[in-house]
Parts: C-alpha cells; structure tokens; sequence
C-alpha cells in the first residue's frame, strides 16, 4: 500500500522542504529551473496569488522530499477572441509565455506513487500538462495523450563557443563586436546577487523598445515584473549563484543592451533580451547573445538553451532541435472541448514520442 502524501496549499513551505525540493530537481538529470521551487514558488505568489492550488510531497525515511507535484485549478480559453473558458488542473507556474521543460522531479522509487496520484485527480478534473520535459510522459495517467509539440533548439558548449555556427557567422559575429567596441560598448555578467530590481526594470525597457520596434506585442512586460522580482530576490537569497543571471551591455555607463535567463545545472536557459534601437544597426542584439555564449562556455556550462521558438537566429548559433511536448487527459466536457480544440487547431501530435503507463 503506497503512502499518501502530505499537501500544502498555501506557498509558505518550510524553509527544509523548499531546500529538499531544490535539491530533488538539481539531482534529476531531465531537471530544469523551471521545475525548481524558486520558480514554482514566486509564480504562486505573484501572478497566482490567491488560486486554488495544491503541493503533494512524497518524503523518505530521512525526511528529505522524493516526489513534489505542484498542481494549480485555472481556466483555459478555448479562443483567444473568445470569452468562453473551461475548467482543469495543471501545474503551477506553467503555461504560454511563462516557462519551458516543465515537469514533476521524482526519484524513480516515487514514479509510480506520482502516477497513480495523478490518475486519481484525473478522475475528477481533466489535466492540461504543457511543456512537459520529454522524460516526463511515464507519470501520467494512461488516458493522457499528446497534443502539441514546441521546438526548444539549444547549443552543444562542451567543443567551445568559437565551434558554433558557420565559419563566416563567426567572422560575421567578431566583425559586429569590433564595432560594437569602437563605440564604446562593453559587456559583463551579472548573477541574481549583483543585479537587483533596478537592472531587471531596465532590461524590461529595454526588451519593451527592442518589441516596439519590430511591432510585436510581449507577455514580457510590467504584469510578469512581480514574479521576476521575486525569483531573483529568491535566489539572491539562497547564495547558490545558480538562477537568474544577465549578460549587460554598457556604454559610457548606459545599459544599453541585456539579455535574460537562468543558470541551472550544466545549462543556461536564455529567457529574454532587449537593446537600444539606436545600436540596432551595428547588430547589438546578435553580439550580446553570442557574448552570453561565451560567458556560458567560460565557466563551464554544458548547453545553451535558447527555449522555445524556432527563429532561425537560433540555428546560426549551432543550436539543435529538442522538444517540450504537451498533454491532455481529458475529462467531461470541459476535457472534450480541450480535446477538439487542439485536434481542430493543431491536429494532435501525429508521432507519439513516448508513451504514458497504464
């Protein structure tokens, strides 16, 4: 007979589970910053505040957590021009705009608990998983199914950054910072303990004016600046160095070019970016990049991961193809509605990766 777990459903978690639940994530080799509680966490006390909302924890005889499944109760819109909405469970601090390789960690004594867990509240509510890390599919219910497939490239770093792209993109490249250092423009790494709310207020300007510029909108903007805060006052805080970190371009003391993303094991996971469009001309964007590239490799990073999005900028860098895949276990109406919307829209994930126990 498996044990229940223990659920929490406020985000104010004892100090040695937060700790414990790290740990579990930074121990699974498919584990990512976004699976971690300083992410998990801060979502639920920014953009989610106040949502119904669940943490079932699996602990071991030492007391450590072995399993922690995160699982928010929201609405979904069927249509983005539509009001009409329908109910589900997914995982907190999923969802479009906010993360990729999403995932539950669980040593594999757990797996079968997890799933088995999940099937249960599956049995009540349809499961809407975006994003899941490939890994994850033998944790969910066997009804699940794939629905959706995101390109996330990312770079190999082990050969060296000068090993990435074409010989003329990188002659391209050391062209544009030749330039770039003729105007005065210089670049540096900062981690969550050297760049506070004030650094983040001006990378969010200047992702603002990068979006201006090519006419698009961004879900990065003043509504998600709370849950960023929060990360990086997170993980200041717990001095691991590990989390957010920016590559900043300088000239004459002006921030006039960042880029945003989050350390986590043997990778980085490049996040955002912006820069002034006065430098758009001498390829600012392009070298901060490629300067976060070679930060990354110079301290012994294994993978650049440019997370999802199939720009073709990304594949100039050397990045290679790998997939977040998204699940539905549908249930009632809500569920058949979710379930004809991406067979409608999307028609299903033609080849099934991998297959979920039964």
């Amino acid at each position: 007979m498996t044990a229940a777990p223990e659920i929490h459903t406020t985000p104010d978690l004892p100090a040695e589970l937060v700790d414990g639940w790290r740990a579990l994530v930074a121990a699974d080799p498919g584990g990512s910053w976004f699976m971690t509680p300083d992410w998990v966490l801060s979502w639920w006390e920014t953009l989610g505040a106040g949502r119904p909302a669940e943490i079932a924890v699996w602990r071991g005889a030492d007391g450590r957590p072995e399993a922690v499944v995160p699982l928010l109760s929201t609405r979904l819109r069927l249509h983005p021009r539509a009001p009409l909405t329908v109910g589900c469970l997914t995982l907190l601090g999923s969802g479009p705009g906010a993360a990729d390789h999403c995932g539950i960690p669980a040593l594999p004594e757990r797996r079968a608990e997890v799933r088995e867990f999940l099937a249960e509240r599956a049995r009540r509510a349809t499961l809407w998983l975006p994003d899941l890390d490939p890994d994850q599919a033998d944790l969910l219910p066997g009804h699940a199914r794939p629905v959706a497939r995101a390109a996330c490239p990312r770079a190999d770093l082990t050969a060296g950054a000068d090993a990435l792209g074409s010989r003329q993109f990188r002659s391209t490249v050391r062209r544009y910072g030749r330039k770039l250092a003729a105007a005065g423009v210089t670049f540096r790494w900062a981690t969550p303990d050297q760049a506070g709310p004030d650094i983040l207020d001006r990378v969010l300007r200047l992702h603002r004016l990068r979006r201006a510029a090519l006419g698009r909108p961004t879900t990065f903007d003043g509504q998600r600046r709370p849950l960023h805060a929060r990360v990086i006052e997170r993980a200041a805080a717990s001095g691991s160095g590990r989390g957010p970190a920016f590559l900043l371009a300088e000239q004459e003391d002006r921030l006039v070019g960042a880029l945003y993303g989050f350390r986590w094991g043997s990778g980085f996971s490049y996040y955002q970016i912006g820069w002034e469009p006065e430098l758009a001309p001498l390829r600012l964007g392009t070298a901060v990049i490629d300067q976060a590239i070679r930060a990354c490799a110079d301290q012994g990073l294994h993978t650049f991961d440019f997370l999802r999005g199939t720009e073709p900028y990304k594949y100039r860098f050397g990045a290679v193809d790998r997939h977040d895949v998204s699940w539905l276990a549908p249930r009632g109406t809500s569920g058949a509605l979710l379930d004809l919307k991406h067979r409608v829209r999307d028609g299903g994930v033609r080849a099934q990766p991998t297959t979920p126990s039964t």
